[in-house]
């Protein structure tokens, strides 16, 4: 007959110790959690549904993946320095709207770096004013940005225009178009992978060198942390505020463009409604609402993981209505999750 023995006290505390070990690990990189369910969900569509991994709907889901990444690298930096942003969609529905009506009206043969450096320039502009308000008023940026949001769609529908721009100029055209990869379907459909989508891991490795090798990134995380402590140690909360708003601005401007060249017409009710499924993506990817926290990998995850939700979704028989719903549990989610992290483990 085996005899079982029992586990010794040391035994027992070396078991504690490393299944605190394991959950120290998940809360210091929630963002493992988010990869763990993208990865789970992926494995989950494909044995539903094979036609999952075919390459047209891994590129269809790359370039769905990139205005909403872009939009999601600024929203953490506003984030991280301790803000909250909701303006971002009407800043890039004016920057988009505004830059395409000067190349039409006054600049036809402006080249194509130039358009975009222009809805970025107005980006930029607009979220620098988004962070003097924040940094002027005092008061919470949600409630700022929630003023600018209608003041700049309202700029854009009163003094620039209404109109849907059905006919681009060429080189926005010419621009949409430009293939990277191209990949034949079954059915004789051609799917190709845009240039345009190496936009998006550039604006990652470049926010990611701003909060890892720059003073700056410091600085957000620092006044997103604990803004009298950050000021008592010398950092400059306005010059903190302007850049990080001026920086998601700025990313809301390229975002803009590039939606315009994609679709090939702008749209100046674009963008209304994406809000919460940027944030969403966000906060998913370990960014706390409260700020201080948070990574760009943790955010590229989150905005996979949103919009393969957002895409598979029809491929496994579920109506694309559930979309918030599943998205909306994830959040819920995720917030359990940080109330847990927070919790100092009994000894």
């Amino acid at each position: 007959m085996t005899r079982v023995h029992p586990m010794t006290d040391a035994e027992n505390k070396t078991s504690t110790v490393r299944a605190r070990g394991n959950f120290s690990l998940l809360r210091g990189r929630p963002e493992l959690i988010s990869l763990f369910l993208l990865g789970l969900i992926c494995a989950a569509v494909a044995w539903i549904n094979p036609a999952f991994l075919q390459g047209s709907t891994l590129i269809d889901m790359a370039r769905a993946s990139v205005v909403t990444g872009l939009f999601a690298l600024g929203v953490f930096t506003i984030l991280a320095s301790g803000g909250i942003d909701v303006s971002f969609p009407a800043v890039a529905a004016l920057a988009m709207y505004g830059a395409t009506k000067l190349v039409l009206d006054v600049f036809p043969e402006m080249f194509m770096v130039f358009i975009v450096l222009a809805s970025v320039l107005i980006g930029t502009v607009l979220g620098a004013i988004n962070g003097l308000l924040v940094h002027s008023l005092k008061v919470p940026a949600l409630i700022v940005t929630i003023g600018t949001q209608y003041l700049f769609r309202g700029v854009l529908l009163v003094f620039i225009g209404t109109v849907w721009l059905m006919e681009l100029p060429p080189q926005m055209i010419a621009f949409g178009q430009w293939s990277l990869v191209e990949i034949e379907t079954s059915t004789g459909v051609t799917v190709s992978l845009p240039v345009y989508f190496l936009i998006l891991p550039a604006a990652a490795v470049l926010t990611w060198f701003v909060f890892n090798r720059s003073l700056m990134g410091r600085a957000i995380f620092a006044v997103g942390g604990n803004p009298q402590i950050a000021a008592r140690l010398g950092y400059d909360l306005r010059k903190v505020q302007v850049f990080a708003f001026a920086y998601a601005g700025a990313l809301a401007g390229l975002a803009g463009v590039i939606q315009a060249s994609a679709n090939r017409m702008v749209n100046p009710y674009d963008f209304a409604g994406v809000e919460i499924e940027v944030i969403a993506a966000v906060v998913l990817g370990g960014a706390r609402i409260t700020g201080g926290t948070g990574s760009v990998f943790g955010t590229i995850v989150g905005v996979f993981l949103v919009t393969v939700v957002n895409n598979v979704l029809v491929l496994v028989g579920i109506p694309s209505t559930w979309q918030r719903v599943v998205v909306g549990t994830f959040i819920l989610l995720a917030a359990a999750f940080f109330v847990l992290r927070d919790r100092k483990p009994a000894h």
